[in-house]
């Protein structure tokens, strides 16, 4: 396995989001250069994304542009301009609950957006692209640990259903074109930083605030909760190893990136509650549409090729998350 490579001009798409900031991050202290590229949409609260952005730009190797992936011509104009080697596409319209409502946004950053990416890669030459793909792809499938090898062909959202196109678009691109391709299911990822639409983050705030906490299907899901800097770790091991090109003559892997251990919900309550020093008011409610059982990752894959070993616990990972957020929401740095 090759080392991470600093000479080389690396693009975060989704710069400004929570594992694109943690990447970047990562990759500034490592003396890299970084180009992140965001449109700064409003999905959850701006001033997050801004605060990322403030600790990034104190880095003198990182550039920041702001521009919306379902514009070709800006996607375009930071390939030409920047020459990136290696291009990493984190950007995307997130969340399976809102796929529901607003169908119109994944269609035009998950896949429009990520077409022009497939063709700016093809058009100005890159070493590697590595791509966001997502744990709904499996859906409701009933086998555990979820495997690349399962079928996954009955998405439940339209969320889940665009990350299965750009592991369709991938493939083809990478089989066409002959550049490198590395697909990424992540599962459940939280930690500092975090994204305030994400369950975790939601059950914080409403406890800290003494407001009842929506718990779904009566409590009874299982995730596999991985921290940031585990996810991070992976990533960086693959970013300077692409993958070689297979016997069908395609340069192209698919990677699950989790914990490989899901967790109760209701136990992950409980240890936000104890990291709180505070018990939660809950409400129960049904299942939700687009919502699954259960997610469980077998990485046995990432780990035999890239040395994964995610190893932070839930005490330490919700410990972590509840030191930040109390202090950039006591500091008011939200902007509130």
């Amino acid at each position: 396995m090759e080392k991470f490579d600093a000479s080389k001009v690396y693009l975060i798409t989704g710069g400004a989001g929570f594992i694109g900031f943690h990447l970047s991050r990562k990759l500034l202290e490592q003396g890299a250069k970084v180009i992140g590229f965001d449109n700064l949409n409003d999905y959850y609260e701006v001033s997050l994304k801004e605060a990322r952005l403030d600790i990034l730009k104190e880095f003198s190797n990182y550039v920041f542009v702001k521009g919306d992936l379902a514009d070709k011509e800006a996607v375009f104009h930071v390939f030409e301009t920047y020459q990136p080697q290696i291009a990493v596409n984190l950007g995307a319209q997130a969340g399976v609950r809102y796929s529901i409502d607003n169908p119109d946004a994944y269609v035009s950053s998950n896949l429009v957006g990520f077409f022009h990416i497939l063709e700016a890669c093809r058009r100005f030459g890159i070493e590697h692209l590595v791509f966001a793909s997502s744990s709904s792809v499996y859906g409701g499938n009933e086998k555990t640990p979820y495997s690349v090898e399962d079928q996954v062909d009955s998405p439940v959202s339209l969320y889940a259903a665009t990350k299965k196109s750009n592991e369709l678009m991938a493939h083809a691109y990478s089989k066409l074109y002959g550049y490198p391709v590395t697909g990424l299911r992540f599962f459940t990822v939280y930690g500092p930083f975090g994204r305030p639409d994400m369950a975790y983050y939601k059950f914080t705030k409403k406890i800290m605030n003494g407001e009842p906490i929506q718990i779904y299907n009566n409590g009874d899901m299982l995730r596999d909760f991985t921290y940031i800097d585990d996810i991070v770790a992976g990533v960086y091991n693959i970013l300077c190893n692409p993958p070689m090109t297979n016997e069908k003559g395609v340069a192209y892997r698919i990677y699950n990136i989790g914990n490989h251990q899901p967790v109760k919900l209701m136990d992950f309550i409980e240890t936000l509650e104890r990291c709180l020093g505070k018990e939660a008011v809950k409400e129960y409610y049904p299942m939700q549409p687009g919502d699954v059982y259960q997610t469980y990752a077998d990485v046995s894959e990432l780990m035999n090729d890239y040395g994964f070993r995610p190893d932070t616990s839930i005490e330490e990972g919700l410990s972590a998350f509840v030191k930040w957020f109390r202090a950039y929401y006591e500091a008011g740095q939200d902007g509130k």
